[in-house]
């Protein structure tokens, strides 16, 4: 069973900046897809940004120019670096795992941007 742990998230005011990390399971990292979702109160998840394994990288029109999604392959880590951030940015952020049947997500890490 493969792991996702999410970090990084906080408080941050808006026009700050944060960076997430999704550490994953080894097994795993070289050959999915990974991926950050977002969820905000009573509304339905949806795509940040991915990064396939062919390098192609994509991204919601709300978050692009202002967020950047990279990995670290030595490390197995994925990271969502952030910045002016809005408050429509807050969220619980989600790592997500994926190929031809199958997923893994993590269990979140939540963004306030608030002043």
């Amino acid at each position: 069973q493969a792991q996702l742990v999410e970090s990084g998230g906080g408080l941050v005011q808006p026009g700050g900046s944060l960076r997430l990390s999704c550490a994953a399971s080894a097994s795993i990292f070289s050959i999915y897809d990974m991926g950050w979702y977002r969820q905000a109160p009573e509304k339905q998840r949806e795509l940040v940004a991915k990064l396939r394994t062919s390098g192609t990288t994509i991204y919601a029109d709300a978050v692009k120019g202002r967020f950047t999604i990279s990995r670290d392959n030595a490390k197995n880590t994925v990271y969502l670096q952030m910045n002016s951030l809005k408050p429509e940015d807050t969220a619980v952020y989600y790592c997500k795992a994926e190929r031809t049947g199958v997923t893994y997500w993590g269990k979140g890490t939540p963004v306030t941007v608030s002043s």
